[in-house]
């Protein structure tokens, strides 16, 4: 039985040798990985817990221990720094790598499955328990690098954290300007432009858009506004709908998939 979530043979064609480059063994079994994929975007999209896997998938523990290797080997995030790469020219843009970058974060409110997890308190008052989804995206408006932090960091070392990111996956290469919200103080946005040699502009209206009545209403910040649409668009699957990971790994990883399911998405 196929399931809407499942990878086309495009998609898989994309993917695989991504997945594949490093390991030799895998590559006997293309088939039989491509399956563990499928399980892993079925749990992403429907929110299941991993018990409920349908049987069909195979033992829940063996695409569990495959979700978790690739979760700390890197893996998740090599494969999403080349598919951005791939999807930045079917859009045609001219370089593989952006020169501009948009960082903004998400709240999600955290759900325990009984022990201890990374949550802590956030966000406005610091009255939500939970994480902090940091998204990075270029002009195209697709994920480039993500991340998962606890609720209570702070802006600027969410930012900071990203660019560490983006240079440990050569993907700043080309970077000159990077957009933040107006959470990253003039001090940080200072520093962090010279310890990373690009410009950090903090951007955000100094009132609120009002209407000829007075009334206030939303008008998009040029550019800043795509990091907001991606952030609406991952947590559409429904194991984001809150934070449900007792680890940052793992739960930057959920993250990381829905991303490369929305590369996936441009490309094929």
């Amino acid at each position: 039985m196929a399931y809407s979530s499942d990878l086309t043979d495009a998609q898989w064609k994309v993917l695989e040798p991504l997945l594949l480059v490093s390991s030799k063994r895998g590559a006997k079994h293309g088939n039989d990985l491509r399956h563990v994929v499928d399980a892993m975007l079925y749990i992403s999209h429907t929110g299941c817990q991993w018990r409920f896997l349908p049987e069909q998938f195979g033992p829940w523990t063996r695409v569990w221990s495959q979700f978790r290797r690739w979760s700390r080997n890197g893996t998740w995030t090599r494969v999403l720094t080349a598919l951005h790469a791939l999807s930045r020219t079917a859009l045609g843009r001219k370089d593989a790598r952006p020169s501009m970058v948009v960082i903004d974060t998400h709240l999600a409110r955290g759900a325990s499955n009984g022990g201890a997890t990374f949550h802590n308190q956030g966000g406005p008052y610091g009255r939500t328990n939970g994480a902090k989804r940091i998204v990075c995206v270029d002009i195209t408006g697709l994920p480039l690098c993500v991340r998962v932090v606890p609720a209570s960091t702070s802006e600027a070392s969410a930012v900071e954290q990203m660019l560490d990111d983006l240079a440990r996956a050569s993907a700043d290469e080309r970077l000159e300007l990077l957009l933040v919200d107006r959470g990253t103080t003039a001090s940080a946005a200072t520093r962090l432009s010279a310890k990373f040699n690009c410009e950090v502009r903090r951007v955000g209206w100094d009132e609120p858009p009002r209407n000829e009545h007075g009334a206030k209403f939303f008008r998009p910040i040029r550019h800043a506004w795509r990091v907001e649409v991606a952030h609406g668009h991952l947590v559409r699957r429904r194991r984001l709908a809150r934070c449900f990971e007792n680890t940052v790994t793992s739960a930057t990883g959920w993250l990381q998939v829905a991303s490369i399911t929305e590369a996936l998405r441009v490309l094929c």
